[in-house]
């Protein structure tokens, strides 16, 4: 019964430490490569960074330099969305700025509530 009850338990370690992660991070990705549009920076699983110019079902075309060089890609050798990613910092940043701002209010209103 004990050898049940381990090998239950190491699946369920497995599951929660391996297998569900790895479906996040596909899944992830797959979201990223279905909301690439014209003008988004990326770069390729090769190295290769330009700018997206054209969007197909299952591949896409970027611009790669001021010669306006096209390569046409296949979906799956997208990397990274670099326009995604600044965008995401940009609102964290901002996040982060109204939270610096409602914690000064709160200081200034305890403040003000002492000098009473």
């Amino acid at each position: 019964m004990e050898t049940i009850i381990m090998l239950v338990v190491m699946i369920g370690v497995f599951y929660f430490m391996l297998i569900r992660p790895e479906n996040k991070r596909k899944k992830e990705a797959e979201q990223m490569r279905s909301s690439l549009k014209n003008g988004d920076k990326i770069t390729t699983i090769g190295g290769i960074v330009g700018t997206v110019v054209n969007v197909k079902d299952d591949k896409f075309t970027i611009e790669t330099s001021a010669d306006q060089v096209r390569i046409e890609f296949a979906k799956w050798a997208l990397s990274t969305n670099d326009t995604a990613v600044e965008a995401a910092k940009e609102e964290a940043k901002k996040a982060q700025e109204a939270k610096a701002k409602a914690v000064a209010a709160k200081k200034a209103e305890k403040a003000k509530k002492k000098e009473k």
